[in-house]
């Protein structure tokens, strides 16, 4: 992968590293195996950042390069190359867990399955310390049945919405919910059901709806899409109905909620001249997130700003924000999903978080704009247009390599695509001679590039990237195909680099379905033996 030398970082024990974890200094723990090593097993306060996605993750993870950073995997080898990589980028303060992550449970520490996993446990207590009100899927159907006054808002983004849903459900993301669903009600009567795939979302979005004081019965689906699967019920797929935004009138309401909550749990807020001055603190690490949908951040965003959308931020506070202690800054347009994702991250006590108050006010930038990844600057592998990349195959001149996700390329890869984890490359690329050109793959074309640059390195004379991905090859028109869970002859290594979901297994669903729920439920208990995490308070104003 291109990554040589010797570690530049201290070794640290996993005592000391317990105690740095309790002492308020910032910190990021990060993990550099695959997703589906992590998953299996980890540190609570780590975040996954594979060995394979450093370059292009990191500047946007770890925007400070003096911030504290403990690098971990399962033998040292990985985070060897990790800081060494890190090092020559100015990444100054750089520690590896000795021992890895089987050091932390010989010492006597906890580890975590899953994915997620402080934000899951998170909502769990929100359930516990609100008792949010929920239903059960027989109920749901039975309502619907009866014709019930009803509106059941799904709080995942549109693209897991299109996987599975709840029959005659509307998306609206968690962050969304308190700007949309206002406008969508035919009256105070009308009763709100907010459902996602298991348990989180749907409680944190419900328990939204109720903060912001709206009037009407409001539940959460019991283990959402699972449990509604789980109970002989059949959902729906490939629906595309995301909820409107509001009108004027909705909106003003909208607001008005917001501003109650913001009141309610002391959100604090600052103006442009304030971001500048936290910002030019160099001793402590800035996140400024739009927490809008996709769509509306291309449309015009912040110059500076990622966007990180309010539901998502708080459910996957390790991959967007994983050193902890940082400040976060939280942008929208009309402060009402800023406001509703600010007081869910306040309770969650990891960070100092504010909303910017004029954070699209003045020139905005529009499009999707990648923060540079680690030395991409450098980078000479040659770009393909999709269209050469399509005649090449066509012809038997080259050969496509995918290293980006592997559920992505399952479900939509290009036809006669082979498949490799980066982190594996070398042996994956033995098949092919060097002088026959290989063109590699992922979903945007970022990580493809350094791809291309390590099959350069290994001796490969024509080695490219497809310029966008495969999103830029599906927006030219051209053809992808679906292979699958199972076995294929295109896949040159395992498919290790992620996590799948209960609905993307091939064999015992509803087991996996039943698991995932039953670990849902007991992660507040075991997050509980970890010190230094202390959720809540939840609503400081009642103290």
């Amino acid at each position: 992968m291109g990554f040589t030398g010797n570690t530049v970082a201290t070794e640290i024990d996993a005592q000391r590293l317990r105690d740095w974890l309790a002492d308020g200094d910032e910190i990021a723990l990060i993990d550099v195996r695959e997703g589906g090593a992590f998953a299996r097993s980890h540190l609570l306060a780590a975040a996954n950042v594979p060995l394979s996605q450093l370059e292009t993750r990191v500047p946007l993870v770890l925007p400070r390069r003096h911030v504290r950073v403990i690098l971990m995997d399962e033998d040292g080898s990985l985070s060897a190359r990790a800081a060494t990589l890190l090092h020559a980028h100015g990444y100054a303060r750089l520690w590896r867990l000795a021992g890895g992550v089987p050091a932390w449970a010989a010492a006597g520490y906890e580890l975590f399955s899953g994915t997620h996993v402080e934000s899951k446990a998170f909502g769990e207590y929100i359930e516990h310390e609100h008792e949010t009100p929920r239903v059960e899927p027989d109920d749901l159907c039975r309502w619907r049945t009866e014709g019930r006054d009803l509106l059941i808002v799904d709080a995942r983004p549109l693209e897991e919405f299109r996987i599975v849903s709840i029959p005659g459900a509307v998306d609206c993301p968690g962050a969304e919910l308190v700007l949309r669903v206002p406008g969508l009600l035919n009256s105070e009567t009308t009763t709100v059901v907010v459902n996602c795939a298991g348990r989180t979302r749907s409680i944190i979005g419900c328990q939204s709806l109720i903060d912001a004081g709206l009037p009407n019965p409001v539940f959460a689906l019991k283990n959402g899409t699972m449990g509604w699967q789980l109970a002989g019920l059949q959902p729906d797929s490939g629906r595309d109905l995301l909820a409107p935004e509001p009108s004027d009138p909705g909106l003003k309401v909208a607001r008005t909620y917001a501003k109650n909550v913001a009141e309610r749990f002391g959100v604090r807020f600052i103006d442009s001249q304030q971001l500048s001055t936290l910002q030019s603190d160099i001793s402590r690490t800035t996140y400024l997130f739009d927490v809008r949908l996709p769509e509306a951040f291309v449309a015009g965003h912040r110059a500076g700003s990622t966007n990180a959308p309010g539901g998502q931020l708080v459910q996957a506070t390790d991959v967007f924000a994983p050193v902890r202690g940082a400040r976060v800054i939280l942008i929208d347009r009309h402060l009402v999903q800023a406001v509703m994702t600010a007081h869910w991250l306040q309770q969650m006590n990891r960070y100092e978080v504010w909303v910017l108050t004029d954070g699209l006010e003045g020139p905005l930038e529009t499009g999707s704009v990648p923060v540079p990844g680690l030395g991409e600057a450098a980078l000479t592998a040659p770009g393909w247009t999709p269209e050469a990349l399509h005649d090449a195959l066509r012809s038997g001149n080259a050969n496509a390599v995918d290293v980006g996700d592997s559920y992505g390329y399952r479900n939509g890869r290009i036809p006669g695509a082979f498949y490799a984890m980066r982190s594996k490359l070398s042996s994956a690329l033995e098949r092919f001679d060097h002088d026959q050109p290989v063109v590699f793959v992922c979903s945007d074309g970022r990580l493809s590039r350094f791809a291309a640059q390590d099959a350069l390195a290994l001796g490969f004379l024509e080695a490219g990237y497809l310029e966008g991905g495969r999103k830029a090859w599906q927006t030219q028109g051209h053809a992808v195909e679906s292979c699958g869970m199972g076995e294929d002859p295109l896949l040159l290594t395992e498919t290790d680099d992620m996590w799948y979901p209960p609905y993307a297994r091939v064999t015992k669903v509803e087991e996996a379905m039943k698991q995932y729920i039953t670990w849902e439920v007991d992660l507040l208990e075991q997050v509980e033996k970890e010190p230094y995490v202390s959720f809540g308070p939840i609503d400081p104003r009642s103290n």
